[in-house]
């Protein structure tokens, strides 16, 4: 879930609006907290341990989709089709697994352990 919407939630389930968050966020006036909410602008470090401690969250919880969408470690096509899975309901997300699954080559296999002579 991207941090703007995971931060719309935690704010409606605690009834506050921006300008009650930003009251206690350093150096974010409702403004800032406002394109936040709207994935307009990201929060810096300060303001995310600020957030996490104002929601009783951890910091981290707010960081794991961006942390995932930033991982270096995966193409742009693995970043547009993540995405893309996320946004379908079960049953097509099903299909999809289906489809891969009957394209992609099997998994290398372990390598069997020999049994001592």
């Amino acid at each position: 879930m991207p941090l703007a919407t995971t931060l719309r939630l935690l704010a409606k389930a605690r009834g506050l609006t921006a300008a009650d968050i930003a009251t206690a966020i350093p150096r974010a006036g409702a403004a800032t907290v406002s394109a936040w909410l709207q994935g307009e602008k990201l929060p810096g470090r300060e303001q995310l341990d600020a957030l996490a401690r104002t929601f009783g969250v951890p910091a981290g919880a707010l960081l794991s989709e961006l942390a995932s969408t930033l991982d270096p470690s995966r193409t742009r096509g693995e970043h547009q089709l993540l995405a893309a899975f996320r946004a379908m309901n079960a049953r097509q997300q099903a299909a999809v697994l289906e489809v891969v699954s009957s394209i992609a080559p099997a998994p290398p296999r372990a390598p069997r352990k020999r049994r001592p002579t």
